[in-house]
């Protein structure tokens, strides 16, 4: 193997980064813990860990109980060291959070701020991620993400969004006034690299974001699979039912059609929380609503269970309330099952708010991590 200059910094960037994630990943731990975990010696780990300790992202953390001799000294990650924020834009509200390397929320808001392509509307978003980014020093802000419901173009920009009602665009108003370097993504992809954030043993799994429009994500082997033309995982628009209820991109039948939040949410005055406590309650008109949404869900879980083979994750406004109602879910699901499987690979989020502005902060969060 070669041991030119060049490898030899690399070989010293994947080690530094080997440890820092060591860290990250163990919460708190010992530089022998380290050393042994990772096949290196203690002076390469003790250098590296002064070198991140210095860039401030890394911490002594105490010391652990000695089991003979001078008890090993903890380190631990400062999460808060650098930060991102995330926009998500819907036809109605936006939000805005800061997010943190863990993928936690520091701080955020939601507001009602019907979309408009206007640059009043691009202000304001400005200002809400002002209000939300505070005093942060801008050398620990990364950036901020933007997710919208569209569909992203190859070459920049956006190609369209129904929800939104955007054609083909450059959408730099969406980042136009932000106070820091600004990214587009889509919305339930964004949802879907948040799910899956520090799992670990789940690498591959569907998304199905189940808000007021329905969208999702691919990810296998910890990637996002976007498709040929950025469209991948549109999961709202396959056809549920030929010829069914017409669906807001002018189709018929659409998986949106049916299993949309607002579905549910629309006789309770556009509130979701409503129609379950109705339903908790055994209100008939909210049992016939669920008795009919519930089925088509797990048509269409059945589906995307049988063309990726992974666990199905249930996300966005509905996802958020299903724990309760899994057991069914399942059950439905299990009698479609050509394979005669019990429906236990659908799972519930466990990202239950502000999902996709989250996964937007995790544009910057990720490459810096990388980075490191």
């Amino acid at each position: 193997m070669s041991t030119s200059p060049r490898n030899g910094l690399e070989l010293r960037r994947l080690n530094r980064n080997r440890i820092f994630r060591a860290v990250y990943e163990s919460g708190r731990v010992s530089q022998q813990e380290l050393a042994a975990r990772l096949g290196l010696s203690l002076p390469t780990v003790a250098q590296n860990l002064r070198v991140l300790c210095a860039e401030g992202l890394l911490q002594e953390d105490g010391s652990f109980a000695s089991t003979g001799g001078r008890p090993a000294r903890g380190v631990s990650c400062i999460h808060d060291a650098r930060l991102a924020a995330g926009l998500d834009v819907t036809r109605g509200h936006v939000s805005c959070v800061l997010v943190d390397l863990a993928g936690g929320v520091v701080r955020g808001v939601r507001r009602r701020l019907p979309f408009s392509d206007t640059e009043e509307y691009y202000r304001a978003l400005g200002d809400l991620a002002r209000e939300v980014i505070g005093d942060t020093p801008p050398g620990r802000l990364l950036g901020a993400g933007v997710s919208f419901p569209g569909i992203l173009a190859a070459e920049g920009g956006i190609r369209s969004s129904h929800v939104l009602g955007l054609g083909p665009c450059g959408g730099e108003g969406f980042t136009r006034y932000l106070p820091c370097r600004g990214l587009l993504c889509n919305d339930a992809s964004a949802a879907g690299k948040a799910e899956l954030w520090g799992r670990e043993e789940l690498s591959s799994a569907v998304y199905l974001s189940l808000s007021n429009s329905v969208g999702g994500a691919i990810l296998l082997g910890g990637s996002l699979c976007q498709g040929e033309n950025l469209r991948a995982a549109e999961f709202g628009h396959m056809t549920l039912v030929p010829g069914g209820k017409r669906c807001y991109c002018g189709k018929d039948g659409c998986l949106d059609a049916y299993c949309a939040a607002s579905v549910l949410s629309g006789p309770y005055g556009g509130e979701l929380g409503a129609f379950f406590s109705a339903l908790d309650r055994g209100e008939e008109r909210a049992r016939s609503l669920w008795d009919e949404y519930l089925p088509r869900l797990a048509c269409a879980v059945n589906s995307l269970h049988m063309a990726f083979d992974c666990t199905v994750i249930l996300g966005g406004y509905v996802g958020a309330f299903l724990t309760p109602y899994m057991g069914a879910l399942r059950a439905l699901a299990a009698s479609l099952d050509t394979f005669g499987g019990d429906g236990s690979y659908l799972a519930p989020c466990r990202c239950r708010g502000e999902a996709s502005a989250v996964g937007a902060a995790l544009l910057f969060i990720e490459p810096f991590m990388e980075s490191i």
